[in-house]
């Protein structure tokens, strides 16, 4: 089992700190019991699923652990989504328990409202939800094929998806990260990246997990704060994205040489990296970031290597037992060395499918089980894999995925808006950013600022296009096509 080194033969050591907290993998072994056997008595069977919307916190790691052991798919919510993204999410997954700050309940409530099989508990209830429940594991036996978690990604197409990532997809992905980036039980983790992304909850928790080393876990990247935390808890690892590492830049040159040398690793992803970043960073810290390419339906499937060159500007090389294509997009044919093709997935790491979505599953894999990534990318004569971009629209900001589809949808159903388009914009501190074209009713055309304020109230944060731009009409091709290339080219 992937928690044995850990929850079960490391019973009084520290494992865990959060807001100058410690606990012992013990406490977790048995609060993460109780709450498995509170949730099996409140009825929740296995293949049920448990939701949580929730920042960073003990609480959510105790859930996530409870409800893989009961066989509960857990189901993370992007704390930054709001009403109609939160009711998208638990109307498809159907979860039968919602985990929520009691800060929350504003938020989610007209979500919930209307869903008379879901159970709606605060993680301030905890102590009195678990209280009287056994310490024992609860029964059963975990296996690889079942759903560890249901993990909602916008993917390639349309509205947000849930992926069904498996016991085995969780170990095998943990267990290559393991040996290739060298970790060991004596590493310690620095962990600012949220637990309901598959960056946070797939690699950081999984591998904490494994290996039974000691994790300090914050609620959120604080600009004024990180430094502290990184020379008081000196990490020997750090995960992070590409736009925590720009904001680490600004880190004074002795304190910058100081906390590396304590770090032995950092790692990036979930965004490309910039190479400038790269090389400032290099200079400033004395360390080559390792950066690496994954995504929620495949968690990791490439890496540089932890001994050898880390080629700026590449996602290195295929992880063990990770098999890449790159193939035409249009014609399905293999690509040679040197050429550009759409990235084609295969291997232990794969998810299984979308949640309830036969057709949608069936689009995303090709005749030999290949997952279709919708990345382009160029593979070097050395086998160093290189990103150039999506084939499709999907826009990475700051981590996070942004489908354009989704933004114009909202946006369209606001008065005095006849079209919209949303396109990316390449943006030094969160790699791209949504930028919008609308096209005003004539009749009564919107107020861009109310429109702003509209999206601000509706979408999440990262959603909100950075910049709203009013044109006369969309450019379109023959057939009615919006020529989003055109857009982008006005930005300059």
């Amino acid at each position: 089992m992937l928690f044995e080194r850990s929850l079960g033969s490391q019973e009084n050591r520290v494992g865990l700190e959060f807001q100058q907290a410690h606990y012992t993998f013990g406490q977790i072994e048995r609060r993460s019991n109780r709450l498995a056997h509170r949730l099996l008595a409140a009825g929740l069977e296995p293949g049920d699923r448990v939701a949580a919307y929730l920042t960073n916190c003990v609480e959510l790691i105790e859930i996530y652990l409870a409800a893989v052991k009961a066989g509960l798919g857990f189901t993370p919510i992007n704390i930054l989504y709001r009403e109609g993204e939160i009711d998208h999410i638990l109307s498809d997954s159907q979860p039968k328990v919602l985990f929520s700050h009691r800060q929350s309940a504003e938020t989610i409530a007209p979500a919930v409202a209307g869903k008379p099989q879901l159970c709606h508990w605060q993680v301030e209830e905890m102590d009195w939800l678990i209280g009287g429940q056994s310490d024992a594991p609860p029964p059963g036996a975990l296996s690889d094929d079942s759903i560890a978690a249901l993990v909602y990604t916008s993917g390639t197409t349309g509205r947000p998806k849930g992926a069904m990532l498996t016991h085995g997809n969780f170990t095998a992905n943990a267990q290559n990260l393991i040996k290739c980036w060298r970790m060991t039980g004596e590493d310690r983790l620095l962990l600012p990246l949220p637990l309901f992304h598959v960056h946070g909850l797939g690699n950081g928790l999984h591998t904490w997990l494994a290996l039974g080393y000691r994790l300090r876990l914050l609620e959120r990247f604080q600009k004024e704060a990180i430094l502290r935390e990184l020379l008081d808890f000196r990490p020997t690892v750090f995960f992070g994205v590409p736009t925590m590492y720009a904001r680490l830049l600004e880190t004074p040159p002795e304190t910058a040489r100081e906390i590396g040398r304590s770090v032995r690793l950092f790692v990036s992803g979930s965004a490309p990296l910039p190479v400038a970043t790269l090389e400032k960073f290099q200079d400033l810290f004395g360390h080559v970031i390792l950066e690496r390419y994954g995504m929620t339906e495949t968690l990791m499937n490439t890496a540089n290597p932890y001994e050898g060159e880390r080629r700026p500007g590449s996602v290195g090389l295929p992880l063990p037992n990770v098999s890449i294509r790159l193939c035409n997009p249009d014609s399905g044919r293999e690509v040679g060395e040197g050429e550009t093709g759409e990235v084609l997935i295969k291997g232990p790491n794969v998810f299984s499918g979308y949640w309830r979505n036969a057709s949608a599953t069936r689009e995303a894999f090709d005749v030999d089980g290949y997952f279709r990534s919708g990345d382009l990318g160029m593979r070097s004569k050395d086998g160093y894999y290189t990103l150039q971009g999506r084939f499709k629209e999907l826009i990475i900001s700051g981590g996070f995925n942004i489908y354009p589809c989704e933004v114009e949808e909202f946006v369209l159903r606001q008065p005095g808006v006849k079209e919209a388009a949303v396109v990316g914009l390449a943006d030094s501190w969160k790699g791209e950013v949504p930028v919008i074209f609308v096209v005003p009713d004539p009749k009564a055309p919107a107020d861009l600022a109310v429109l702003e304020a509209a999206c601000r109230k509706g979408l999440a944060s990262f959603k909100v296009p950075k910049r709203f731009l009013m044109v006369d009409e969309l450019p379109r091709n023959a057939l009615g096509k919006v020529q989003k290339h055109l857009l982008s080219s006005r930005l300059g």
